[in-house]
């Protein structure tokens, strides 16, 4: 990851993404607003690919294009996840994403409808901290749980135990 980049006026997108670099799988990143700054893109097995928002400014996307790096703008002033899957899949042929993320943006993709399977890693610990990430967060107060079957538990000799579920 890098440094913010200087924001100036929005830019209004003709197209919703640039394919700058070809590939079977991709590094995707979220970054709402375009600040954040990348090295430039040199034929990497698993290439950068931003997904912002409309609010991201055209020195932004020009700088994207300069460092070869692709790109996908979606939703207005935040994120539209279904939207953005949808051009990963129509124009990368991306149609399987693995979202290692924080409570966030694991929990916008379950609020989305974008998840059918989870797959969680317990270490042998418990950590109550106030101000420790959850596993997902920012789900609206009105939502119901998201119901969910057991498809597999793996337990290790270090104790730790992985649990995959099926998203019902």
């Amino acid at each position: 990851m890098g440094n913010s980049i200087h924001k100036t006026k929005k830019y209004s997108v003709k197209l919703p993404f640039a394919k700058n670099a070809t590939a079977n799988s991709y590094n995707i990143i979220v970054d709402t607003k375009g600040t954040l700054q990348w090295g430039k893109e040199n034929g990497n097995n698993f290439p950068q690919l931003i997904i912002t928002s409309e609010q991201v400014t055209k020195d932004y996307l020009d700088y994207l294009n300069i460092q070869n790096i692709s790109w996908i703008t979606a939703g207005k002033d935040q994120i539209d996840l279904a939207k953005a899957m949808e051009i990963l899949a129509d124009e990368f042929n991306i149609d399987r994403l693995a979202i290692v993320g924080g409570g966030k943006i694991n929990g916008g993709f379950l609020e989305a409808g974008l998840v059918d399977e989870i797959s969680i890693l317990i270490g042998a610990g418990a950590d109550g901290r106030t101000g420790q990430p959850s596993l997902f967060d920012g789900r609206p107060e009105s939502s119901n749980p998201i119901a969910l079957q057991l498809k597999d538990v793996k337990s290790f000799d270090d104790c730790a135990v992985w649990l995959r579920y099926l998203v019902k």
